[in-house]
């Protein structure tokens, strides 16, 4: 049999007190909604259409990954969304919240470990001779003392309560980790819709700019005919009207337009008086998302992430309240020289030193642990409902963004028909206006559903953009939690 020294003993019994146990419930992650296998939406990818509205995304996997606005193909976009990393002030505030978030784990770790201090200390004193204390036969009632010590403070975690308050910290830093990833990914959204939306602004000002130059040519047109003889002052009249009313529509876009240019200066950190776009109406083909399956979902949205790692903070906190329950043990130290005189000051007689330890157990608080330890169990059941429905909520912006999506799509088949009817009728009616056959009004309706129509199929292509947008940002935009720190 193998001897056991009293040592041996001594640092077998230190170990497990340092080790000691962890209280509270072990976090397990919370049971999330029942999930279908395929996207109720989005089960057949929906068909390119004939004008070729759709491309085939890229990249072309099953998810998105990286700068997700690149497949727009947009290259003032992308100068765009670069400058948001370095300059956007949300962004910036939300960056140093997970600084502080990421700090206080390692404030939390220090607990481990004892505190230590040193210093030297210097006094003059002076007692009362008539003090009840003085001792017969002392005389000297002024003195020196000089003193160098240092002192250790240690309370070791033998009920887990500073794991659990580390357990806590990590998860929270977690959660503001996927906080940022949230605010970056709404921020660049953001800032993609409103681009969108402002070049969907600068189409509809290309298309009102050719319609007043048309209906210019129209007035000229009844103009011409009313000197003539075959035409009305009435004719003259409703050509006027129908050009200024078109002149007001063109010049009122500029409204919205150039709020939308100030909230893009906003967003890339750029004061609004010193920001412009030049005009550049929608061109390029909008990309088909690649979505993958609902059961990736959970993995690839930050706000899921960051609700789930709060849950686990919400657990840590309950094993904290535990450890009130239980003894406070500590451990404690000094040492160092003391003396009346410099020239002894550190000399062997001057040494002092102590050793001790306490143990206290709170007896009564009326009911105040029983309290908190309900308030936290309380607070974990609310992060968890928490949690189950920022997972409903991300199913339900998924699937509301596919149906938009595949619904303008179809409205946009048919509003490219209804487009090209109401160009055929105003042919016919202004070749009917010109031979006489009929008056200005018709030519002034045919013209007025043929510009609400174009109007409308503009409309439409700027909100397939915006819901591209919103359902990349209902996926993810490409994150998913393997980019949390480990800490």
């Amino acid at each position: 049999m193998r001897h056991v020294t009293p040592l041996g003993l001594t640092a077998t019994a230190l170990a497990l007190l340092v080790a000691g146990c962890t209280v509270g419930p072990n976090y397990h992650r919370p049971d999330a909604v029942p999930q279908a296998p395929e996207w109720k939406e989005n089960a057949v990818p929906p068909p390119n259409p004939p004008d070729g509205t759709w491309k085939q995304a890229e990249p072309s996997d099953a998810v998105l990954r990286g700068k997700w606005w690149e497949i727009y193909g947009d290259p003032q976009l992308n100068g765009l969304e670069d400058k948001v990393a370095v300059s956007n002030q949300t962004l910036k505030a939300a960056t140093e919240q997970y600084f502080a978030a990421r700090e206080q784990v390692q404030i939390a770790r220090s607990q481990f470990f004892p505190t230590l201090s040193a210093g030297p200390s210097i006094s003059r004193t002076r007692e009362s001779h008539n003090q009840t204390n003085t001792l017969p036969g002392v005389t000297k009632y002024q003195y020196n003392e000089f003193s160098v010590a240092g002192q250790a403070q240690w309370q070791p975690d033998f009920w887990g309560q500073i794991r659990r308050t580390v357990e806590q910290a990590r998860a929270s830093a977690q959660a503001s980790a996927a906080q940022l990833a949230n605010v970056e990914l709404s921020v660049r959204a953001e800032l993609a819709t409103d681009y969108f939306e402002m070049r969907g602004l600068d189409a509809q000002k290309e298309l009102l700019d050719n319609t007043v130059a048309s209906y210019e040519e129209y007035l000229k047109l009844t103009q011409v005919r009313f000197k003539g003889g075959v035409a009305t002052e009435s004719d003259v009249a409703l050509a006027q009207t129908q050009l200024e009313q078109t002149r007001a529509q063109d010049i009122d876009v500029g409204v919205a337009r150039s709020q939308y240019e100030h909230a893009i200066a906003t967003l890339v950190g750029v004061s609004a008086s010193s920001f412009s776009l030049p005009a550049m109406p929608l061109g390029q083909q909008i990309p088909q998302i690649p979505v993958g399956l609902p059961s990736q979902l959970l993995e690839r949205r930050p706000d899921i992430a960051a609700a789930e790692r709060q849950a686990d903070a919400a657990n840590a906190q309950i094993g904290i309240a535990i450890a009130a329950y239980y003894p406070n043990i500590s451990l404690g130290g000094s040492g160092g020289f003391a003396s009346g005189q410099p020239g002894t000051w550190v000399q062997g007689p001057s040494e002092m030193w102590s050793l001790g330890g306490s143990a206290i157990e709170l007896l009564f608080d009326a009911g105040r642990r029983h309290a908190v330890t309900q308030q936290a169990r309380d607070s974990y059941e609310q992060q968890v409902a928490n949690y189950r429905q920022s997972v409903l909520n991300a199913f339900q912006e998924v699937e509301d963004n596919l149906a938009a999506l595949r619904i303008l799509d179809q409205e946009s088949v048919v509003q490219t028909r209804a487009v090209a009817a109401a160009q055929r009728s105003l042919s016919i009616s202004t070749s009917r206006y010109k031979g006489g056959v009929t008056t200005y009004l018709e030519v002034l309706t045919a013209q007025t559903t043929q510009l609400t129509n174009e109007r409308t199929q503009e409309d439409i292509e700027t909100r397939q953009y915006a819901a591209s947008v919103q359902l990349i940002l209902a996926l993810g935009g490409g994150w998913d939690t393997s980019q949390l720190p480990k800490m």
